[in-house]
C-alpha cells in the first residue's frame, strides 16, 4: 500500500474536499492554522490524471511541495520541474506556479507558511 492509500484508509480518510477553482483536484486538510496559531498549514493534494492547478500565486505564503505518489510537472515562474515521488520544491511568496498530473495522477503534500487555512 502506497503512502497516499495509507492517508485514504486512515480514520477520516474520506475527508477530501473538491478544490473550489480547479476541476479534478481534491484537498485533505491535515494541519490548519487554527492548530498552529496561523504559522503553518499542511494539505494532501490529490490531482486526478491529466488534471491540475492552473497558474496561480499565493501572495502571502511560501509553499513547499513534497511529491508522495504519481507523476506530473510543475511550472514555477519560468522553470519546469518534473514531479515524481521524493521531489521537493519550495515556491516563494507571490511566484506564479502551475501543477499538472501525469497519467497516474499525483499526490502532493503541500505546506504553507504562514498557514493557508
Amino acid at each position: 500500500m502506497g503512502i497516499a492509500e495509507q492517508f485514504e484508509s486512515a480514520p477520516g480518510g474520506d475527508g477530501y474536499v473538491p478544490h473550489k477553482a480547479f476541476k479534478g483536484v481534491y484537498l485533505k486538510h491535515l494541519v490548519t492554522g487554527g492548530m498552529t496559531e496561523g504559522r503553518i498549514s499542511s494539505h494532501l493534494v490529490k490531482v486526478e490524471p491529466f488534471c491540475g492547478l492552473e497558474l496561480h500565486t499565493h501572495p502571502e505564503q511560501v509553499e513547499v511541495h513534497e511529491v508522495i505518489q504519481g507523476s506530473g510537472e510543475c511550472r514555477i515562474a519560468d522553470r519546469e520541474v518534473a514531479y515524481a515521488p521524493g521531489t521537493v520544491e519550495a515556491i516563494p511568496m507571490g511566484v506564479p506556479h502551475k501543477v499538472t498530473a501525469g497519467k497516474e495522477g499525483l499526490y502532493i503534500l503541500a505546506k504553507f507558511s504562514p498557514a493557508l487555512l
